[in-house]
């Protein structure tokens, strides 16, 4: 056994954080100013609408004469200010549209980048959590949210300010009771946070087991297993709902609240207005009144508060969108790290290697031969160019081996020129896929798109049942993995026998296999490379 030291990982930069929320908030950002413009307009026009209904609706009951440039000038404002409200409306979903989809497509881009290992590490559920769901509540959180915080300051001071107009007195009290509901804001809002955070955590692991479940439901049916994985789904399913019942709950309790201080606001201007106009008691800034104005406090004072309703009806979208950016964070964020002391491409490219025969990467798990097998194979985007000593063409072995739908003679035929159908039928009896139970029809066996209805084994045979029909080098990553004892010794024999006329490079902890081979590379502690004859 000769010993040699391993040369050291090649460097590379690390892709910068992905983000969520600064990328969301840069392409929103003129989207969001569209909205506050039209939200403000909405509001100066339906503030207008309120005080002139108050002084039409006031003279009209004190027998005074109707003014039609008053009622013009009343309905006017109320069109309009409909119609910002619709425009309003638009300008929020066009804005979180662009935002969502411009979040998809930057998560688009950092996949393309992520090395090969990384990607496949990756919870099938929680990508498709990630590329659904989370988009729209990062939208949610940076446009809706962002413009229910802003109007919930500019809002009520309007509203204020023109109660001072009539009753300073009157605006005050209902600034008073702002403090407290900013307090119940911040009582609500940790608990809010951290449900949300929980419900979406449930979520990914629902999508994620759901994901995998489906994969493997042809193994599941053959173990009779169905009923025990329905009860684990159904079991994660209602963690998902107790936990959205939970943000439910928190999100009506705060609407609640927000209706509770509305409410006792406007009783108690309608109380002291009252005792004003009935001359039972002398309030300051509440007697001595015109109906009109009292009327007039009496609807502005809800449109004071509608902007801390609208913000209590978005205040789950934030943590709801906190939770969503957080999770695409962390699933996209930086590079796969590299393997301590995991030899790098020109280091396995100098390794002498036969023009033909079984070479076998062994190590324990974590060791790095699946990587070190697709750095070979040049398979990681973020790795130079492959140099390796295989040919340029190649065939590749693994549970993630393409499988294009169709028939089973199809898969294994795939991208290998013309061939006898006699040699696809050899070829597909020596792995066992002929007398397969959950594969039945023989090479008619109907494959679905993607080869969803396969099983990680049934893909690895199909993969190594592609290998035989064609002369090139195989590279093989695990290749006798979930498989029965007999169907790994027969992947076993096909092997050897491939490997008379070509090379073979299989990364394995199969014994067996390592056994049979003609050369070992041994990754041995990340810190020797051993090469064994």
């Amino acid at each position: 056994m000769l010993d040699r030291p391993a040369t050291s990982a090649a460097t590379k930069d690390s892709p910068p954080d992905f983000g969520a929320l600064d990328r969301a908030r840069h392409t929103g950002r003129a989207g969001l100013h569209r909205l506050l413009g039209w939200q403000a307009v909405r509001l100066l026009l339906k503030l207008g609408f309120s005080g002139g209904a108050a002084l039409l609706i006031g003279q009209a009951i004190m027998g005074g004469e109707l003014q039609a440039r008053v009622l013009f000038a009343v309905a006017v404002l109320l069109v309009l200010a409909a119609l910002a409200g619709v425009v309003a409306d638009r300008a929020q979903a066009s804005a979180e549209t662009a935002v969502a989809a411009g979040l998809r497509q930057d998560a688009g881009q950092r996949l393309a980048g992520m090395p090969a290992r990384q990607l496949q590490s990756l919870s099938a559920g929680s990508l498709i959590v990630a590329m659904q769901r989370h988009p729209e509540a990062v939208a949610a959180l940076v446009i809706g949210h962002r413009a229910a915080t802003i109007m919930m300051a500019v809002g009520p001071l309007a509203a204020a300010a023109m109660l001072v107009l009539v009753s300073w007195q009157a605006a005050l009290l209902v600034i008073g009771l702002t403090p407290l509901m900013i307090v119940f804001f911040a009582l609500v809002g940790d608990a809010i946070r951290r449900l949300a955070d929980a419900q979406e955590r449930a979520f990914g692991r629902l999508a994620g087991q759901f994901a995998d479940r489906i994969r493997t439901l042809p193994t599941i049916l053959a173990n009779h297993a169905l009923a025990t994985e329905e009860d684990k789904l159904a079991d994660r399913l209602q963690a998902h709902a107790e936990n959205t019942m939970g943000v439910l709950r928190i999100a009506f309790l705060n609407a609640g609240i927000i209706d509770f201080f509305a409410s006792l606001s406007i009783a108690m201007l309608a109380v002291f207005l009252g005792l004003g106009h009935l001359k039972l008691a002398m309030i300051p800034g509440f007697s001595n009144l015109e109906l009109w104005q009292s009327l007039f406090i009496l609807m502005i004072a809800p449109d004071y508060f509608a902007p801390f309703r609208r913000f209590s009806e978005q205040y789950h979208a934030k943590a709801e969108g906190v939770a969503a950016a957080g999770a695409l964070d962390r699933l996209l964020d930086g590079a796969a790290p590299e393997m301590p002391g995991l030899p790098a491409l020109d280091g396995i490219a100098k390794l002498p290697m036969p023009a033909r025969g079984l070479v076998a990467v062994v190590g324990p798990s974590g060791s790095g031969k699946s990587t070190l097998l697709r750095r070979i194979a040049g398979v990681d985007p973020l790795d130079a160019p492959r140099s390796g000593p295989l040919p340029a063409e190649f065939t590749w072995i693994a549970t993630d081996a393409y499988v294009p739908e169709g028939t089973l003679a199809d898969a294994i035929a795939w991208n290998v020129g013309d061939v006898a159908p006699e040699r696809i039928l050899l070829a597909a009896g020596s792995v066992g896929l002929l007398d397969d139970e959950l594969l039945p029809g023989g090479l008619s066996a109907h494959i679905d798109e993607g080869g969803a209805n396969l099983s990680g084994g049934q893909r690895l045979r199909i993969s190594v049942a592609r290998a035989a029909l064609t002369a090139r080098a195989v590279i093989a990553d695990e290749p006798t993995a979930k498989l029965d004892p007999a169907t790994a010794a027969s992947i076993r024999r096909v092997l050897t026998d491939l490997s008379r006329s070509r090379l073979v490079v299989v990364a394995t902890h199969d014994e067996a296999l390592a056994a049979l081979a003609d050369r070992a590379i041994v990754l041995a502690d990340n810190e020797h490379l051993e090469e064994a004859a």
